[in-house]
Order: structure tokens, then C-alpha cells, then sequence
């Protein structure tokens, strides 16, 4: 059975799902990359030209292009973004006006995880957010009466008929709509919105013609979303490094998205491409030789042989990497004699079918969108994209099959802050504001403990910029947490990781403060004698005192020297002008934000120093050559002495 009908026109597709649902409408809607914008923005229009309608949405992840404050933040970032994003790019108009809160009364949108740090000053999207475990979401829209569900699709037609694949996110449409027909609720209406560049995905992500019941073509569509590729510093390299020692040979891996992924990639390319280097570079990093002792135990040194397989709620990036670097590449089957032959080494290589990557919903770079295109089209058993509650927890029918492809297993994630008795914070702020969402991470975290050999491994930074200048992210204690103390396992910082499986309390503190920066090892070692958690004679030893951004700096400069650490490992979005304005820019946006730093920017600006290389070109970027106001010439005066100031601290 086909679609009912077919629609060429998003305003009028619109319009006949308005009038064949009547004026309330329930939306389910993917997140990330599998929202039809177009779609949504009509049925949005709809609403807010119409006050007897209302529309209530379901859905996280609304990934809007980068909107700059004025000043020298929009000369940088307008023209990227006009050249990345494309000229036709369209954002969901509801997810900007929830940034101005701008959303009207008839309209309500539920995120269960929002775009990082985007909505935090947005009251309805505060109140309206739903913390939720990702494999619960599915089972909590059930009962919210949706009667409309509309995804972004890949449309193949084959000799059987036309099949739609949920491509990007078969992660809750999949397990939605079964647990809808199985509660005997009305199926929502389910729109397909194709798109001409999205990636078919056979498998499990494939579906039949009939499973929606309308059709969304146009004869152009928007450019799909991709991330631009972020910059990776040295303490991130340092953390990546660590971390890359704590993956096992012919284990299973699951990482998240940002710079310290990216860098825990390079770590493991590194680590197979360049043995003797990696190593190097480790021993550099790890005198004391803790992360040896934790490769020796848990990890591995060794280039990878059987290499790994992975089994991520997200597919970006750094699985491809992993693939064409020859890590990513052990197969897993979805037949438990298969797998545990496999497991046993009995399993012949030639043996046809099985996937090394199986993922609950894929975001990232054009590069990507390409690589897994070019996967279904070479080889199309490699990638199972399928529900999630088949990749983010072992329960149900397929446990005990799960638990045999996950052998090994290391689950990377990232937080915010960590506690020194093992708690996370990784969604939110103690004063209640949201800053992503749960996610995943609480699955895979539980999961490494219910696994046999299976860790958690949490990255974060050890400090970050704050407004009165640099703070720890290792605290004491914390009013909001994500992964609470008794889920503990192990964290990684650019100073080495602490494993606090089965450790007491002062056992944790004490492996909490050697991978903490030592500007705030005394203070919080006294919090923890103050609340008897640590002896009263403990001493801090000597050894753990270089833990400061200098002694990185210098352990690694070596290989900085020798271009091995480029701040872009995996190629990058920005020109090469750019890339030279990016460091400048960041110089002046953290020293604004406290008065020590705006006193070092005045200094800058009365003792500008010698021309920096390629300064005229960045002028000319930036549209600053020949300034007109008394304003432009502020920005460009601030500009230079940035980019003056940056490239003496280089040389």
C-alpha cells in the first residue's frame, strides 16, 4: 500500500495535515539531523497566525546555525556562516523564538535534550523541558496523545516498490510506533518529508512504503545540517591521549561528540599508526605511571589487531576516522551461535554479512553524510542503524546476544563537573537550569556496570573559565548531579584518570585530587578533612603539583613542534585566515569577561607589538582594512592587538 497521497508543496502538505487533524496539534518530531524544518516551520505558521489552534511538540536536539552578538563575534562568524550552512539553510523558526522568548501561548515545545548551552536563558523552554532517559522517551510519549508524527526520510525505489529509510533516525520512530499499535491507541498520522541528499540505510532502519501515510517531496529541499569541525587544544590532546590507553583490542566502543572525542580519536589513530610516538608522547604525560598500569590492566599500548566494534547511540565523525584507520573493524552478528563463535575465534573472516557500527541516530559532517552513503552503496552490512533501545540498554529479548557483541566494552562520555566522591554533572545547574540533557549517558553508564569487563569512562576538562577567572571542575560537592556517586567508575582529565570502581570514599578523593589542576589541589584536600572524608594527616604529594597547563605545555611540545598535535586533526571548516583570526578571537572573548583581563586587553591595545604575520589578510577578513566610525576603528584596534598578542605568546 502506497502513501494516500503525495504532496510537491510543504504549504499545502501543511495545510491538508491541519485540516485533517483539526485545530490541536500533538507533533512527534526526531531529533537532531531528522527534523523536516520546512515542514514544522509551515505547521508553525499555521499556529501562531491562528490563536484557536495550538500546537504542542515533542523533541530534542533543534539545531539552529550559530546566531552572533554584534561586533567583532558577527564579522567572524556571519560570512562562515553563510558559507558552511549554505544560502537556502533553514532554521526551525520555533527554536529561535524560543532563544528570544518569542514562543506564543498556543504554542508548547518539549526538548528532552536541547542544543548545548543554547536554551539557557529561554523561560518557556526551561519549564517546558523533560528529563528523561533517551530509551524512555518513547515510552513516555505514548501517553501524550500524539496525532502527528513527521520525519525527514531517504526514498529508494526498487523493483518490489518505493521504501523509505529512517536514514539518520530509526532512534525512537521505530520503538514509538510500536508501543502506540501495542497499546491499542490510534496510530498517529505519519508523514514521510524526503531528502534528496540524505544517506539511504538499509536494514533495520528501512521500512515499507505503507508505514506513513503521507508524502512530503519537493523539488529542492534544504542543505542538510552538518556540524563544522571544532579545534583541539593541548589539554584536550593530553586527556585524549590518557584515555586512548584504557581501549582493550577487539573491545566495543561508544564516544559521544565535541573536542575531547575528537581527541580520544586521534589518541587511538595515533596509537595505531604511530605506536612508538603515542607511546612516547604517553610516558611524557604519565611519570607516575598510573594510565600504564591502568593499559596494562584494563587497556592496551599495542596497535590493534582484531580491532574494535561499535555500538554508540550517535554515529559521527570519529567512527569513520576510526574505520579508515583500520580500528573500527570487528564484526558482530545478530545470531548468538554466530557471536559466540566469533567470540571463541572460531569464526572464519569470510564469513558473509555482520556489522562493525551499529548507532541509534548519526549527526555530524558532510564528510560523513558522505562516507555512510558510500557505505550502503560498498558495503551495506557495515552500519546497523536501528531503534535505541537496541543500542542504549541489554534489556529485553536481545541481552543476552548484546552483551556477547559488547565484549570489552568502553563507554566514553563527557561531563561538565565532577564530584571528588564520583558524581557527575553533565546536563544541568544546581540552581535547576538545563543546560543539554541526560541523554544517553545515564544508559551507558549503568551499562558498563552491568557488563562483564565493560567501564565508563566520563572525560572533562580539570578547569574552566568562569567570570572571576579560572575555576575547577573537580568540586567537593555539587546540588545537581547526572550520574550519582554510586554509579562511579572512572574519569579522565588532561592529568591522567582515576578509577573509583569499588574504592572507598577517601580511596576516590585521593584519585580525584591527582587528576585535579594544582591550583585547587590544597582547597579542596582541606573541604575533605573538614567533612572527615580524608585523614587529617594525608599529605599531598609532591609529584601531583605539576599538574598546571605549563608542565603540559612542555611535555608535549615536542611533538607540537613537529606539527603531530595540529589544531585541527581531522581538517577544518574555516579558511586558513580564519583559523589564524580564531585563537585572537578567543584571546579577547575570555578576557572580557573579568576586570584582570580587561586590564591585560588595555595593555595589549597601548603596546600593540611588532605586526603579526598575515595580520593584513585577517583585516581584510574580518572587513576592517579601511574602517569608517568611530566604532570600526575600536574593533579593528582590538583585533590587532589580539592577533599581535596571540602570536607573541606562539613564538
Amino acid at each position: 500500500m502506497s502513501p494516500e497521497q503525495c504532496h510537491n508543496d510543504v504549504e499545502g502538505c501543511a495545510q491538508h495535515i491541519a485540516e485533517r487533524l483539526g485545530p490541536d496539534l500533538r507533533v512527534a518530531a526526531p531529533l537532531g539531523l531528522g527534523k523536516p524544518h520546512d515542514l514544522l516551520n509551515a505547521l508553525y505558521q499555521l499556529t501562531t497566525a491562528d490563536t484557536s489552534r495550538s500546537l504542542t511538540l515533542y523533541t530534542a536536539l533543534s539545531l539552529t546555525r550559530p546566531h552572533p552578538a554584534p561586533g567583532l563575534e558577527a564579522r567572524f562568524v556571519g560570512p562562515f556562516v553563510q558559507r558552511h550552512f549554505g544560502e537556502d539553510a533553514v532554521d526551525p523558526a520555533y527554536a529561535v523564538d524560543q532563544a528570544r522568548n518569542a514562543v506564543p501561548p498556543n504554542v508548547a515545545v518539549h526538548e528532552f535534550y536541547m542544543q548545548s548551552g543554547a536554551l539557557l536563558r529561554s523561560g518557556t523552554a526551561q519549564r517546558n523541558y523533560i528529563s528523561q532517559n533517551y530509551t524512555h522517551v518513547a515510552r513516555d510519549l505514548v501517553v501524550q496523545d500524539i496525532n502527528l508524527l513527521v520525519q525527514l526520510v531517504a526514498r529508494r525505489e526498487t523493483a518490489e516498490g518505493v521504501r523509505y529509510s529512517l536514514s539518520s533516525n530509526p532512534d525512537l520512530t521505530l520503538d514509538f510506533i510500536e508501543q502506540v499499535v501495542q497499546s491499542g491507541r490510534p496510530r498517529p498520522l505519519c508523514v514521510a518529508v524526503v531528502h534528496p541528499d540524505l544517506p539511504y540505510v538499509s536494514g533495520h532502519a528501512e521500512v515499507q512504503q505503507d508505514y506513513f501515510d503521507l508524502e512530503l517531496r519537493t523539488e529542492r529541499a534544504p542543505p542538510l545540517f552538518a556540524l563544522p569541525r571544532q579545534p583541539v587544544d593541548i589539554a584536550e590532546y593530553a586527556l585524549g591521549i590518557h584515555a586512548s590507553a584504557l581501549v582493550r583490542d577487539g573491545g566495543c566502543l561508544q564516544i559521544g561528540i565535541g573536542a575531547l572525542s575528537d581527541a580520544l580519536v586521534y589518541g587511538l589513530r595515533w596509537r595505531q599508526q604511530d605506536n612508538t610516538q603515542w607511546r612516547r608522547a604517553l610516558v611524557a604525560l604519565d611519570p607516575r605511571g598510573g594510565t600504564h598500569a591502568l593499559a596494562a590492566r584494563l587497556g592496551g599500548l599495542t596497535p590493534f589487531k582484531a580491532g574494535l566494534y561499535g555500538a554508540s547511540e550517535m554515529v559521527m565523525d570519529g567512527f569513520m576516522h576510526l574505520q579508515r584507520a583500520g580500528i573500527l573493524k570487528r564484526r558482530a552478528w545478530d545470531s548468538l551461535a554466530l557471536e559466540r563463535a566469533a567470540a571463541s575465534g572460531l569464526l572464519s573472516s569470510a564469513t558473509p554479512g555482520g556489522h562493525y557500527l551499529r548507532g541509534a541516530f548519526f549527526l555530524g559532517s558532510r564528510e560523513l553524510y558522505a562516507w555512510l552513503a558510500e557505505l550502503e552503496a560498498t558495503d551495506p552490512d557495515a552500519l546497523d542503524m536501528c531503534r535505541v533501545s537496541n543500542v542504549n540498554q541489554l534489556y529485553g529479548d536481545h541481552q543476552a546476544l548484546a552483551t556477547l557483541q559488547r565484549r570489552g566494552a568502553r563507554f566514553f562520555n563527557t561531563c561538565m563537573m565532577a564530584t571528588l566522591m564520583g558524581s557527575a554533572v553533565s546536563d544541568g545547574l544546581e540552581n535547576g537550569d538545563v543546560v543539554s540533557g541526560v541523554g544517553g549517558q545515564y544508559n551507558f553508564v549503568a551499562m558498563a556496570h552491568e557488563l562483564h569487563e565493560g567501564r565508563s569512562v566520563l572525560l572533562l576538562r580539570s578547569t574552566r573559565q568562569g567570570r572571576g577567572g579560572i575555576e575547577t571542575n573537580i568540586r567537593w560537592n555539587y546540588g545537581h548531579t547526572t550520574i550519582p556517586r554510586h554509579l562511579r567508575d572512572m574519569f579522565a582529565t588532561e592529568y591522567g584518570v582515576a578509577d573509583l570502581r569499588g574504592k572507598s570514599d577517601s580511596e576516590c578523593i585521593e584519585a580525584m585530587l591527582s587528576i585535579t589542576d594544582a591550583r585547587f589541589i590544597d582547597a579542596l584536600c582541606a573541604e575533605a578533612k573538614s567533612h572527615g572524608k580524608l585523614a587529617s594527616d594525608f599529605v599531598v604529594p609532591e609529584r601531583w603539583r605539576n599538574n598546571r597547563p605549563e608542565w603540559l605545555r612542555e611535555a608535549l611540545a615536542p611533538w607540537q613542534a613537529k606539527g603531530l598535535l595540529p589544531a585541527f586533526p581531522f581538517g577544518s571548516d574555516f579558511t586558513e585566515v580564519e583559523q589564524r583570526l580564531l585563537p585572537a578571537l578567543n584571546w579577547l572573548k575570555s578576557r572580557s569577561a573579568t576586570w584582570k583581563g580587561r586590564a591585560g586587553v588595555l595593555g595589549a591595545l597601548l603596546r600593540p607589538g611588532p605586526v603579526a604575520q598575515g595580520e593584513d589578510e585577517a583585516l581584510a577578513r574580518m572587513a576592517l582594512s579601511q574602517p569608517a566610525g568611530l566604532g570600526e576603528h575600536v574593533q579593528r584596534r582590538l583585533l590587532r592587538a589580539a592577533l599581535r598578542r596571540v602570536r607573541a605568546k606562539a613564538d
